[in-house]
């Protein structure tokens, strides 16, 4: 059990920080750059989770709005289960794969399977895309979008992380685990309009935009 008695150290206060390796490095280092990167996600996906508790449970006339507690109901533990997947992900991004503790838990292809097969679920449910989907609708439906475009950039820190230190840096279910997760929240996007029988705005290309107008 980690017991936190002090936050603030001062041993910042420079631009260094110190990786699990005790190692001190400026906080500009990729390492640092990505998991800082999947904090930023995990403090994002519970802004989800709070659009989720927000959403109008209530029809105007009083009645029950039964596709809201559902979509809350569904979708709030699976956020919950990804940001604890993410703690574990950014615990073990802040050393070098062959240095972590013996007796430090993983996240395994497991949990990234787990992604694919939720998604394909929902897939299922829903119409085949004709064009792509700007980011608009529901505060919900745009907290998904949002995320997942930081989590595209979490895997792009990890891929530079690559890159700087060669391979080994990163193991390759990390990677797995945010390429899919940008996917989830996609599909999880387009899940909640259908749901919630709200319309996706789609992208019109702008040769047929100026035809049109």
């Amino acid at each position: 059990m980690v017991r936190i008695t002090r936050v603030h150290t001062g041993d910042g206060d420079g631009g260094e920080t110190s990786l699990l390796t005790g190692e001190r490095v400026l906080k500009s280092n990729p390492r640092v750059e990505m998991y800082g990167t999947i904090d930023e996600l995990n403090s994002l996906i519970g802004w989800i989770r709070m659009e989720l508790s927000r959403l109008p449970k209530q029809h105007s006339d009083g009645g029950v709005r039964v596709p809201a507690l559902r979509i809350e109901e569904e979708l709030d533990p699976m956020l919950s289960m990804i940001q604890q997947e993410l703690f574990d992900i950014g615990g073990e991004s802040a050393g070098t794969p062959s240095a972590l503790p013996e007796q430090m838990s993983l996240v395994q292809m497991k949990h990234a399977d787990r992604l694919v097969q939720e998604m394909d679920h929902w897939t299922d449910q829903q119409e085949p895309l004709n064009s792509f989907i700007l980011p608009s609708g529901s505060p919900v439906v745009v907290a998904l979008h949002v995320v997942r475009t930081v989590t595209r950039r979490s895997e792009r820190c990890a891929v530079n992380l690559l890159e700087a230190e060669g391979e080994g840096a990163v193991r390759p279910v990390v990677l797995a685990y945010l390429n899919r997760l940008s996917d989830w929240m996609f599909v999880a996007a387009r899940h909640v309009n259908q749901a919630l029988a709200e319309e996706e705005v789609l992208w019109v290309p702008l040769g047929t935009r100026d035809s049109e107008s």
